[in-house]
């Protein structure tokens, strides 16, 4: 179902490519939007490992939340910082993409903790979590990735 990599010397293990995500601080989600369009956005992920599952939040409604609700399929694109070739203008960096499906999180206190473990990645303060999780816990709808397929890659520009 899912094309293998055409340069596949290129390719990462498989072990590389899910500490890249893990590790990842943003990444690109690419759904079908509205009449067909593409639509990516630019998302926070949270890579468990205990699941193989890659969480997302965001607000209940709106353009992401119309566009998964008529097709759950969807990509997902990280990147790692990348090296600079001494003195030149080329990076070397590291790609992962990840086909899957959107699942919703239902569970409204798993939604929360998972919120939390999210959190934890950008801000060490378990004070200023609890208050913002007081503040918009209420709105917030969680999003899981199913991955269905993962590919990571080395890519060397020149």
């Amino acid at each position: 179902m899912f094309r293998p990599m055409r340069r596949i010397k290129q390719q990462l293990p498989d072990a590389e490519a899910l500490e890249i995500l893990a590790n990842a601080k943003r990444g690109v989600l690419s759904m079908t939007g509205d009449d067909g369009w593409p639509y990516g956005i630019w998302l926070n992920p949270h890579y468990r490992k205990e699941d193989g599952c890659i969480y997302f939040h965001g607000a209940k409604e709106g353009h992401k939340i119309d566009a998964l609700r008529r097709d759950s399929r969807v990509s997902f694109t990280v990147i790692d910082a990348g090296v600079q070739d001494d003195g030149g203008w080329a990076y070397t960096f590291r790609s992962v993409v990840v086909f899957g499906r959107i699942r919703f999180v239902e569970d409204h206190a798993f939604a929360l903790d998972l919120c939390r473990e999210l959190a934890r990645r950008f801000n060490p303060s378990e004070e200023d979590i609890e208050k913002e999780i007081q503040m918009a816990g209420a709105r917030v709808q969680v999003l899981c990735l199913i991955p269905e397929h993962i590919t990571g890659k080395r890519i060397h520009e020149a």
